[in-house]
């Protein structure tokens, strides 16, 4: 679980204070309201996407308000008035909340999050909201399709250094749950409990006499099975110094430049011959899911990613809104409302998703189901898996769950998948989604 931070509430675009000032001068801010995250599309190509970061939100939420100096700035800036400083100097989210459970997959437009309250305690939320789940669902599915090119060959995450120092965090952990085995970031492993890992860099054989001391210096500080790096300068003279130093004992070698696939191949010959037969060969260097396939064929036991990864694999962002779909009529029940914008349309009501299986277990359809109010619909149990959890119920959290319950999640979930999902090729969603309305 998170260690204590500061509160979250300035996480906020300016306009959501200005929509709460103007709503609190009309009245509406009141009204019983739903917001729904979803993704319209997927990026190009991809064929299902991860949820990640729930565990995140749910820490913001609870940290989600304003102290005096805060409320303060606010006023001085001229961004709210009197009474929206008084309504949010006690702001505490009492509402509802319901959400794709984190691991889960999820299509074009799935409700992957169902925030429910007034008005005023809802729309605050939105940036903060988008910010973690963007971040996070583009990282874990590109991590999902990396681990699953790499099949039982463990991933390790290793991209801080090219991030946001809070955003490296955040990546580690949406990593993990997407099957990564391991992180190089420290305050993911602190925060997180995500296992940790790390050996050396150029920089400790550069500073070495010669690579031979600097190899006898890592292997007296970590033992013999540390993974020894061979590529500063000549990677058959380094493996066969490696050797004679350690024996055919040595736990590892990385490769970190050159032709990688070529290079496991002639490293692996050489580990075998020399009688390291068990020797495990890591690669790193720039790596993303189309690098790992193309590695498959090839002797290598682990993969170290980096930059592709934290940067979603060219999808840095899980392109999701945050949009009312239902609101307070004046007959007091939830009615829809939609946007008809070209390009950017939405589908009101307050929505329920599940996914139904074919004879064989795989997934076969998303199915949205629009009911007039938070109920769902009758017989939900013959429309398949259920898949909007509660996560909040009238403000305080009931679905915080151990990280590596999402992880496992995502395992199970991911294998119910039809195969064509493990395709890198450009190809639409696995699974269609469906919208269905139900009967009053």
């Amino acid at each position: 679980m998170d260690l204590p931070t500061p509160r979250t509430g300035l996480l906020t675009d300016h306009y959501e204070l200005t929509m709460l000032t103007a709503a609190l001068r009309d009245g509406t801010a009141h009204r019983r309201c739903v917001f729904e995250v979803f993704a319209r599309r997927l990026p190009a190509g991809r064929r299902y996407g991860v949820v990640a970061g729930t565990g995140r939100y749910l820490d913001a939420l609870e940290r989600f308000g304003f102290d005096a100096a805060e409320i303060g700035w606010l006023c001085e800036r001229g961004v709210i008035e009197d009474a929206a400083a008084e309504w949010l100097s006690s702001y505490r989210f009492a509402g509802d909340v319901w959400g794709y459970a984190e691991g889960e997959c999820y299509f074009p437009g799935s409700p992957v999050l169902v925030v429910e309250g007034t008005f005023a305690e809802c729309v605050v939320l939105e940036t903060v909201t988008l910010s973690i789940l963007n971040h996070d669902c583009a990282v874990a599915s590109a991590a999902s399709r990396m681990t699953w090119a790499a099949g039982d060959r463990p991933c390790i995450e290793m991209g801080s250094r090219r991030a946001h120092e809070e955003a490296a965090v955040a990546a580690a952990r949406a990593a993990y749950v997407a099957g990564f085995s391991s992180t190089s970031n420290l305050e993911a492993g602190r925060r997180h409990a995500v296992p940790t890992r790390g050996t050396a860099a150029h920089a400790f054989t550069l500073l070495h006499d010669d690579e031979r001391a600097a190899f006898a210096s890592q292997v007296a500080a970590l033992g013999p099975d540390t993974t020894l790096l061979v590529d500063t300068y000549d990677v058959e003279q380094a493996v066969r110094t490696a050797v004679d130093l350690v024996g055919p004992g040595l736990g590892g070698v990385r490769l970190d430049s050159g032709d990688l696939v070529a290079q496991a191949h002639e490293v692996r010959a050489l580990l075998d011959t020399l009688g390291a037969t068990q020797t495990r060969i890591v690669v790193t260097s720039d790596l993303d899911e189309y690098a790992i396939a193309a590695l498959s064929a090839a002797p290598v036991d682990a993969y170290g990613v980096g930059t592709r990864l934290v940067t979603g694999s060219g999808a840095p962002t899980a392109g999701m809104v945050y949009k009312l779909t239902a609101r307070q009529g004046r007959d007091g029940l939830l009615a829809p409302v939609a946007k008809r914008s070209a390009d950017k349309p939405s589908i009101g009501g307050r929505k329920h998703a599940y996914r139904s299986l074919d004879e064989d277990g795989h997934a076969a359809v998303e199915l949205i189901v629009t009911t007039p109010g938070s109920a769902p619909p009758a017989h939900a149990d013959e429309l398949g898996r259920t898949l909007l959890q509660p996560l909040v119920r009238a403000g305080e959290v009931v679905g915080r769950e151990p990280l590596d319950q999402a992880r496992d999640r995502h395992q199970r979930v991911r294998a119910e998948l039809p195969r064509e999902a493990s395709k890198l090729s450009d190809g639409d969603p696995v699974i269609p989604t469906h919208w269905q309305e139900a009967l009053r």
